[in-house]
């Protein structure tokens, strides 16, 4: 009795009085228990976004800070012909998982066909392929198309609004990275650094629990923002600028300039810094 009573105290369905312990109205106690796990939810998000910006300033540090002498535990990739031999020799060794991050940069429908091969025999030989793909990449169409073979096939596929950098983690035990953060065709770097490739993981699964599934499609929030929009206040609140926001986007430093004014006309804002501060207080922005 005493350990169903302290159960039922738990979940806030009673409460003690002094006397004994009395049962709470159905809309008390779920009023609780609502409200706690609001908490519990918000407490967990504020950690994922913590694991996600640790993990982007490792991976970026990564990226920038090339060994100057040989290493182990990284390989440099001097062009794209190269990189695409590493990445298809590296496939063929996958035996469990591949996880993608697909930023901006549409490839043409050669490209992306020539894909298909290799990808049918990582899914016909079970391996987990996951990719998340920016949502400007929809407006393309061999895109998009080549997004639904890849679902077709098995593959599990996610969009987000934007993405922090190009990445392919192997086996959760090696990570490629361009060498330079702008522009991916500048090289690649394998690495097998355990921490590098930790981190790797850890953003991946950051943003994947966000991302919006395929069959969801790219929609608005409760504030009426799309997601993609959402994204540039949060960006610009970070203190990015339009060419910045562009290309975490996928898309043209106009565009976002175009959806940059948009925002600032909604909100009634004549500064970013003015559209920001707008932004919490409409609730369209947590509040830090």
């Amino acid at each position: 009795m005493e350990t169903a009573l302290c159960t039922l105290s738990a979940l806030a369905l009673t409460q003690g009085d002094g006397e004994g312990f009395r049962a709470l109205s159905p809309q008390v106690a779920m009023g609780m228990i609502l409200a706690r796990r609001k908490a519990e939810l918000a407490a967990a998000q504020q950690k994922l976004e913590e694991s996600r910006v640790a993990a982007t300033r490792l991976i970026a540090e990564c990226s920038d800070l090339i060994p100057a002498v040989d290493d182990p535990e990284f390989e440099r990739l001097h062009d794209a012909r190269e990189i695409q031999q590493r990445l298809a020799a590296l496939a063929s060794e996958t035996v469990q998982e591949i996880m993608t991050f697909a930023p901006g940069g549409a490839h043409s429908a050669e490209d992306l066909a020539a894909s298909r091969e290799p990808n049918a025999a990582l899914l016909g030989r079970g391996v987990r392929v996951r990719t998340v793909y920016v949502e400007s990449g929809l407006k393309h169409q061999p895109t998009l198309d080549h997004i639904g073979w890849l679902h077709a096939q098995g593959a599990e596929v996610r969009t987000a609004a934007g993405l922090p950098i190009r990445m392919i983690v192997f086996d959760r035990r090696l990570a490629v990275l361009p060498v330079r953060m702008s522009d991916a065709r500048a090289g690649a770097i394998v690495t097998r650094g355990e921490g590098f490739v930790a981190a790797g993981v850890a953003l991946f699964e950051a943003v994947w629990a966000t991302a919006s599934p395929l069959a969801a499609g790219p929609g608005a929030d409760a504030s009426g923002l799309a997601a993609q929009e959402a994204e540039v206040l949060r960006l610009l609140a970070n203190g990015f600028t339009d060419e910045a926001v562009g290309k975490r986007l996928g898309v043209s430093s106009r565009t976002a300039r175009r959806i940059t004014a948009d925002l600032m006309e909604r909100l009634g804002a004549a500064s970013r810094f003015a559209a920001g501060v707008r932004a919490v207080q409409q609730g369209w922005l947590p509040a830090e």
